[in-house]
């Protein structure tokens, strides 16, 4: 089958144009934004299309896009309005992907700013309560966080209790990003095997969708959330290699997030390809 990797691209021109920009650089995945990474304002979508997109994934054997909502998203803000806004946002934005279906929407969970994480952890749950249906095909995914502020998702266990709340849905799982977890104090690079391990126990790793594969600016725990290059951060090549290679995240799609060029995506995807073969 070999891996499902690829980087984020720009959702301007529309759906086919960005598989067409995964498949320029050698991607057989990719992420974009569902609208404006700073606004609320969404596009228009074209059926047709969308269509393109869904006949282009096929035949090149793509493996599940990961969509990303807008960093502006709070389902734990501490102001009603914006709140509403969100949980507004997110409920168009699940209707908005059902065009692609079958795919992941990832999200930050959000920043509790003052409230305490129960409370965030609270109103983020009751948010998804009101717009997952049991209907849609979507898989909505709750990213891991680095744990900077008063953001909600820095353990496992904060996850764990959203999804708890909720009963654990099956549209529901995670996206698990490297540079996150490595800044929030996991050791993936001197035990990998035990993060998993307890990953495995705490939220179960069938319910680990996807993974951002990124390497960190910044040292263990640091709790700073600035994405490296592949090879060229704190958390380095080989450990990286570990990660993609692993046998418990085979056939889950790899995302590039880090600070590259159309070029550098090339190497990275071409590079991570040849770890994997």
């Amino acid at each position: 089958m070999g891996i499902f990797i690829g980087n984020h691209v720009s959702s301007s021109g529309g759906f086919e144009a960005m598989g067409k920009r995964a498949l320029d650089v050698g991607g057989n995945t990719f992420a974009f934004f569902t609208r404006n990474p700073r606004g609320g304002s969404a596009a228009a979508i074209d059926p047709g299309d969308a269509e393109k997109l869904i006949a282009l994934m096929k035949e090149h054997n793509f493996g599940k896009l990961v969509a990303h909502a807008p960093y502006t998203m709070n389902l734990c803000a501490a102001k009603d309005d914006i709140r509403t806004f969100s949980r507004n946002m997110l409920a168009d934005d699940i209707k908005r992907m059902e065009y692609i279906p079958g795919n992941y929407y990832n999200f930050h969970p959000g920043s509790h700013v003052g409230q305490g994480e129960e409370e965030g952890i609270r109103l983020i749950a009751q948010a998804l309560r009101e717009v997952i249906d049991p209907g849609i095909s979507t898989t909505v995914l709750l990213e891991t966080m680095a744990g900077k502020g008063s953001e909600v998702g820095k353990t496992f266990e904060e996850l764990a209790r959203i999804m708890d709340i909720l009963g654990n849905p099956e549209k529901l799982g995670v996206c698990l990003d490297t540079c996150h977890v490595w800044d929030g104090g996991y050791d993936i690079v001197g035990d990998l095997e035990g993060v998993l391990k307890h990953f495995d126990d705490v939220i179960g790793l069938e319910r680990l969708y996807a993974v951002h594969i990124n390497d960190s600016k910044n040292p263990l725990a640091a709790h700073k959330d600035r994405h490296e290059k592949i090879g060229q951060g704190c958390i380095g090549a080989e450990a990286l290699k570990r990660v993609v290679s692993h046998p418990a995240l085979k056939g889950k799609p790899f995302i590039l997030e880090t600070p590259c060029d159309d070029d550098g995506y090339r190497e990275e995807i071409r590079m991570i390809r040849k770890w994997t073969e």
